[in-house]
């Protein structure tokens, strides 16, 4: 289920999510974390670059670091694997409609992408990733993901999404053996979502 709230964080400076990293590192450590994640909003003043509540971006930020969390736990077998995959949202398309020329093939489903807008955050990372050697699926929801996965045995996946529907990801695939690395979206909603190009390259 995505968040019951639109947030935009593509306005946020980069190193704010260095910060969260850095947070994500101390967690386990730091008795006033709650606290601390206020400050963190405050400081990068979150609450007015994205409208969001103090709640809701308490939640967001939670979510943010609870996947960065995933990421440093898994990134040791995630290197060692071999076969890997690139699991990429449909709605981070540059448009939604018929100017994008994506083929959908509804057997596997996913978006092929036909690479028609050089600025279109999925052509970019699909382009990226297949030079790494990823499969790459632009898929439409979540539920395509475990279909896809069960159809084909790959060891390492990357998943970007909102970081609600993330985390249902992960739960789901701690039952096959695959090492996992997450990019949650920095802008969600139903078209136009986005996501760190930068994050997406350092973590390939």
């Amino acid at each position: 289920m995505p968040y019951q709230f639109t947030f935009d964080l593509s306005t946020v400076p980069h190193f704010f999510f260095s910060e969260i990293a850095r947070i994500s590192y101390q967690k386990g450590m730091h008795k006033k974390f709650l606290n601390t994640l206020q400050d963190v909003i405050t400081k990068f003043r979150i609450q007015e670059a994205t409208g969001l509540n103090l709640s809701d971006a308490v939640v967001l930020l939670q979510d943010f670091i609870d996947l960065q969390a995933v990421n440093l736990i898994e990134r040791r077998k995630f290197l060692n694997s071999q076969k890997r995959v690139l699991l990429l949202p449909h709605c981070s398309r540059k448009y939604m409609d018929n100017r994008c020329k994506a083929s959908f093939d509804a057997s596997i489903p996913s978006y092929t992408c036909a690479h028609c807008s050089e600025d279109c955050l999925v052509n970019k990372a699909e382009s990226f990733a297949k030079k790494k050697g990823y499969d790459v699926y632009v898929v439409p929801g979540g539920s395509c993901i475990l279909k896809i996965l069960k159809e084909n045995p790959y060891e390492g996946v990357v998943g970007v999404a909102c970081g609600e529907e993330v985390k249902m990801g992960v739960a789901a695939l701690q039952n096959m053996d695959v090492a996992v690395q997450v990019i949650p979206l920095i802008k969600n909603g139903c078209a136009n979502t986005a996501f760190n190009m930068e994050t997406l390259v350092n973590v390939l």
